[in-house]
Order: C-alpha cells, then structure tokens, then sequence
C-alpha cells in the first residue's frame, strides 16, 4: 500500500509540474537556455553565450547566469514557489533545491535596483 501511495504521490507532483510548464509556455514564458525546464522569471534576461554545459558520465554540471532590473527578495520568492511545482525539493539551504539525483543552487546577487541571478546545477 506505500508502494501506491507513493507512486500516486510522485504522478502528482509529475502533473503538477507539467500543468506548471504548461501554464509558464502558454503564457509566453521563457526557459533558461541551458537547462530546458527551468523557466526564466519575466524581467530576466540571459546574455548571449553566459553559460557553460559539461556532460560527464556522473550527470551534468551546468553553470550560467540572468540579469534584470528586479529586486532581489522578489526573484527568490519567484523560484522558491516555482521550483517545487516543477519537482524540485528545497533543502535547508536557501536558495538550492534538489531533483532526480541533481542539486540546483539559484544565487541572487542584489545590485542596488538590479539583480544577477546565478543558477548552478551539478550531480547529487
């Protein structure tokens, strides 16, 4: 029975998380380049060639950044209530999440009225 359970737990949070990107590309949302799933909040932008992608046989290790004229404590509320929907568990650190074997760390950097969003993602 907690096999069931949990198998009807992990379809939700996959639904979820499809309804989520759904939602995000119906509304004309866009995606960090390098890591297809993982939107970009309105008011960021990437600039060309900021990220860099390693595929190793452990799992991939991504580095890459956003800027934008946002204030910082919105641009963490924004991935702390986006992330989860998309499966991705918080953990005691703020600002980093974790999913299937994958750690993302989403760091804001304020910079008085703009914001540099790093986002670095590596194997578990």
């Amino acid at each position: 029975m907690s096999s069931v359970r949990s198998t009807l737990a992990w379809a939700a949070g996959l639904l979820a998380g499809l309804t989520a990107l759904a939602a995000a590309a119906g509304a004309g949302a866009a995606f960090v380049t390098e890591i297809e799933d993982l939107p970009l909040m309105p008011g960021l932008t990437q600039p060309p060639d900021s990220g860099v992608v390693f595929d190793k046989a452990a799992g991939r290790i991504v580095e890459t950044y956003a800027v934008g004229d946002l204030q910082a404590g919105e641009v963490r509320r924004f991935y702390d209530r986006t992330l989860p929907q998309l499966g991705w568990q918080t953990t005691d650190t703020s600002g980093v999440f974790s999913r299937e074997g994958e750690i993302l760390r989403v760091e804001v950097i304020d910079q008085g009225g703009s914001v540099t969003v790093l986002y670095l993602l590596v194997p578990d």
